[in-house]
């Protein structure tokens, strides 16, 4: 096929030796498969900001921290520049996430280059060796439903162990490959610890997994793995290989509503007296 106008720099620069032919087009990207040597891969090409249907939120990028001060300043401010250093930071972000994961041990593509707003991976294959269909294309058994259900819940293990949320994830980021399920799509991703929406986007994850899953695997609707996993996230307790039960017990305890709102005033009052200290040495 002729070679899409974004795809040029990398076929001059010797990145990519052909187009075969377009993948998909999603709401922030395109994806071609590519031959890149011997190897067959396929390349993203990031859709510019504005048409895009996915708009990035401060949900996701409130933690993101950009080293060079000036594009700091620029994306806080907006303006053209801004919103290019804004947009090649949400890019890159999936990169980083890409290489983390995988490092990890987290089934992701291998990322390989990433260029002009090009990222090239590894072209994820069924058994057959054509590109893998994505969850949400698959009629599933109550069997097949269980054992996918179990590995995507493993493998959001293994991302929140290495500080990592998807904070998308449902069944049309996942892909269904030889050897099981591949979890794609990753420039929303967020850094656990330092989000402070981390454990509802969490526990949407997880909440859109088991919507899905339940519908050939009814059993799978009353299970509770998102709770489960999170208290264990806090208390220090989650690694790789903990065993889940997929039961979370809830506090029954009602809160202490009075206790809380008398800590609240006496905190004003607090600061109120500090206040006025601070006057009365400024006279």
């Amino acid at each position: 096929m002729k070679t899409p106008k974004r795809l040029e720099p990398l076929v001059e620069d010797g990145l990519v030796d052909a187009v075969i032919h377009q993948l998909m087009s999603g709401k922030e990207a395109m994806v071609y498969v590519v031959r890149c040597g011997e190897d067959i891969r396929c390349a993203k090409v990031y859709k510019e900001a504005n048409l895009r249907s996915f708009r990035q939120s401060t949900g996701y990028t409130e933690s993101r921290k950009v080293k060079n001060s000036r594009r700091a300043r620029a994306m806080e401010k907006g303006g053209r520049y801004g919103r290019k250093a804004q947009e090649d930071s949400w890019q890159s972000a999936e990169v980083a996430a890409l290489h983390r994961l995988a490092a990890a041990g987290v089934r992701v593509p291998q990322p390989y280059n990433f260029a002009d707003g090009v990222l090239l991976m590894e072209l994820v294959t069924d058994a057959d060796g054509n590109a893998a269909p994505r969850l949400n294309d698959l009629v599933l058994t109550a069997e097949q439903s269980r054992e996918y259900h179990r590995t995507l819940i493993m493998q959001v293990v293994l991302m929140l162990c290495a500080g990592v949320i998807h904070g998308d994830l449902s069944e049309y980021n996942v892909l269904v490959g030889s050897e099981g399920p591949v979890i794609i799509d990753l420039p929303q991703a967020i850094d656990a610890a330092g989000n402070n929406s981390a454990s509802s986007m969490f526990q949407r994850d997880i909440d859109n997994l088991t919507a899905y899953f339940g519908r050939f695997a009814p059993e799978l609707l009353s299970t509770d793995y998102g709770m489960e996993i999170w208290s264990l996230y806090e208390n220090g307790k989650l690694h790789p290989e903990v065993e889940l039960t997929g039961r979370f017990e809830r506090s029954k305890k009602l809160a202490d509503v009075d206790g809380v709102m008398r800590e609240v005033d006496d905190a004003y009052k607090e600061e109120a007296a500090r206040q006025r200290y601070k006057l009365e040495m400024g006279r």
